[in-house]
């Protein structure tokens, strides 16, 4: 809506809305001018809009027209007209003009205006008139107090590329708005404009510093700098004298505090500071406006704790402090916020845990911490959150096992947690997410096997390296896209990688070599025991072929005191106990009393020296089951 619009509702005619207030005095002139201009309208047959403005017919009956003899106003905005505007020269009294997205087009008559001196309203945006240079009869409307010409085909440049030093003298103007053009140099010439209380000035190219008188005016209300080159601090009063709603310097050079009180009337809504060389903390003040939904201060050199008052403002939708040097805690009253949509602190040095409690932020549709220096757990209840579309916790020191309930975040696109300390395995949860597509795990110490149910996934990236995974990668993951997905997991396997042993390899492993890795294994467990249990015994037989229950004509050597007796041992040297076998004999398994177990291995040998042969056991290790 235009500006002309907050002041008079149009009527509710199809082809034309307006209201005229016209002088008695003038009655004559402006009836000439009426017929002239109901002349050059085009309008469809069925309407009989101006079957009242007739010769014949005193202009007062005009429909839509009325007289008293005080004013004239003319309010012709939001129609479907089609044709030119006419001269308005003879409109002498005019004080209200507002044309703004009327339907007319052509070649509006700029001149007319240096005729006009009394309007205080002028609004002639959003119309497809002919291109023309800027008007300088504007500069002799020394009484307006709203300029509205956006959208107006004008073109070619303020005369050296600034607002024109007539602009100073334009001291009654409320509203301002040039954005959105190429405009350069400074803001001297808008220093007296003290009654402002809406300026737009972005998108342009102006430079040098807000003047200081800017914290003065004090009926300002609206500040848009957005995308320029202005550099220096913003004066420390600004916005604190009226009840002030929202300030946007982004994409500037500004540097400096940020002032602390443009929200001391309580009515401020947006803060918003992005990408500029902002110095020191953000204002305790505002940790008071209960009235911000906006706050976005990333991209500066802002640091310093954020005040504990920030975290539970009751309508703010979106937290926006990335890239500074931000620290300490998210504190638990951000559960208060009900409204927050997105939080973003990456590329800051928040630490701690990030509190239980953000999961009650129920409308959180996106979160971004990644580079800081959290801790501990992800939150437990994260699952409550069902309108989360994209996670990002990446490079923090978070520990503790992956969340089953991080599957029940059904909205879930984007999960990564990359470069953490997370511990055990994928939740198969993940693998019900209807619309995740992009899933980064690596860097973590994460095990176990490969969840079958990321099959079922249309993931677009899939990242699981550097973790501790084993088993074979599930088929349709088997891909070329995912190539480097599953780098740095020595005990995955799969047929489709180079970077992978083939899964078949396991397969075709002989007897021989699973014996040795077991008698591998069962050492280290010894020496991480310590010996505790360890014995050695021989035994010794003239007769290859004697049944081994045969105990008397055995040899048995006992080397370290044994909880169990030799019976125990031979008997368990049977082919229920077999667990593995070998070239030089085979492995038994035997269950002491004590309820631990213990391998046994029954070696053959041949002596050279001797025509006879003889057979040894020889258990190597044990350890509890």
């Amino acid at each position: 809506m235009s500006p002309g619009a907050n002041f008079f509702r149009p009527w509710p005619i199809l082809f034309l809305c307006f209201f005229i207030l016209i002088s008695t005095s003038h009655q004559q002139d402006d009836l000439q001018l009426l017929i002239q201009f109901k002349s050059t309208l085009k309008t469809t047959q069925s309407s009989q809009l101006f079957d009242t403005w007739t010769p014949q017919n005193s202009i007062c009956n005009f429909t839509g027209v009325s007289c008293d003899s005080t004013r004239q106003l003319l309010d012709l905005g939001y129609n479907s007209f089609s044709g030119e505007v006419p001269n308005l020269y003879s409109l002498s009294q005019l004080k209200f003009l507002s044309l703004n997205k009327s339907g007319l087009s052509g070649s509006f008559p700029w001149s007319s205006l240096g005729n006009l001196t009394s309007l205080t309203f002028l609004s002639l945006g959003d119309n497809l008139f002919d291109k023309s240079p800027f008007p300088l009869e504007i500069l002799n409307l020394d009484k307006l107090y709203w300029l509205y010409l956006t959208n107006s085909s004008i073109e070619g440049q303020i005369p050296e590329g600034k607002f024109p030093v007539g602009f100073r003298n334009l001291i009654s103007l409320v509203n301002l708005d040039v954005s959105t053009n190429n405009l350069e140099g400074d803001l001297s010439e808008l220093k007296s404009l003290s009654l402002l209380e809406s300026l737009q000035l972005f998108e342009n190219q102006f430079s040098g510093e807000v003047p200081v008188e800017f914290g003065d005016f004090k009926f300002l209300t609206e500040l848009s700098l957005y995308t320029n080159m202005l550099s220096g601090s913003l004066p420390q009063n600004i916005g604190s004298w009226a009840e002030f709603l929202y300030i946007d310097v982004s994409e500037n050079l500004f540097s400096g505090p940020i002032p602390p009180d443009m929200c001391k009337k309580g009515n401020m809504t947006g803060l918003l500071l992005l990408q500029n060389k902002f110095t020191g903390g953000i204002p305790s003040t505002y940790g008071n406006c209960l009235t911000l939904k906006r706050l976005r201060v990333s991209n500066n050199s802002r640091s310093g704790v954020v005040p504990s008052g920030i975290w539970s403002l009751p309508d703010l939708c979106i937290v926006d402090l990335t890239l500074n040097l931000f620290e300490g805690p998210v504190t638990s009253n951000i559960g208060e916020v009900k409204s927050l949509a997105q939080l973003f602190l990456a590329n800051n040095w928040f630490n701690g845990q990030l509190p239980g409690t953000i999961s009650e932020v129920s409308s959180l549709v996106a979160i971004n911490l990644s580079s800081n220096q959290f801790s501990g757990d992800i939150p437990a209840a994260i699952g409550e959150l069902k309108k989360l579309n994209t996670l990002h916790l990446e490079y923090n020191l978070f520990s503790g096992s992956l969340l089953d309930s991080i599957g029940s975040c059904v909205s879930l696109n984007e999960i990564n947690l990359v470069g953490n300390s997370l511990s055990g395995e994928i939740p198969a949860s993940l693998g019900s997410l209807p619309d995740l597509n992009s899933l980064n795990l690596s860097d973590n110490r994460i095990s176990g096997q490969i969840p079958v149910t990321l099959q079922t996934l249309r993931l677009s990236l899939l990242d699981l390296s550097i973790n501790r995974l084993s088993g074979s990668i599930p088929d349709s993951l088997s891909i070329k896209a995912f190539s480097n997905s599953f780098l740095g997991n020595p005990d995955l396997c799969g047929e489709n990688f180079g970077s992978l042993r083939p899964c078949s390899s396991y397969s075709h492993t002989s007897r021989d070599h699973r014996t040795i890795m077991l008698c591998l294994i069962a050492g280290v467990v010894v020496l991480v025991l310590s010996l505790t249990c360890f014995v050695f015994v021989k035994f010794k037989h003239n007769n290859q072929d004697v049944p081994v229950k045969r105990l008397d004509s055995w040899d048995m050597k006992q080397f370290h005191t044994l909880s169990f007796s030799e019976d125990q041992v031979l008997k368990a040297l049977k082919q229920e106990n077999l667990i593995g076998s070998g070239g030089s004999g085979n492995v038994y398994r035997l269950v002491l009393n004590c309820g631990k177990q213990l391998a046994v291995k029954h070696i053959v040998k041949s002596d050279s020296s001797n025509e006879k042969s003889y057979r040894s056991s020889s258990p190597l290790c044990f350890f509890c089951w």
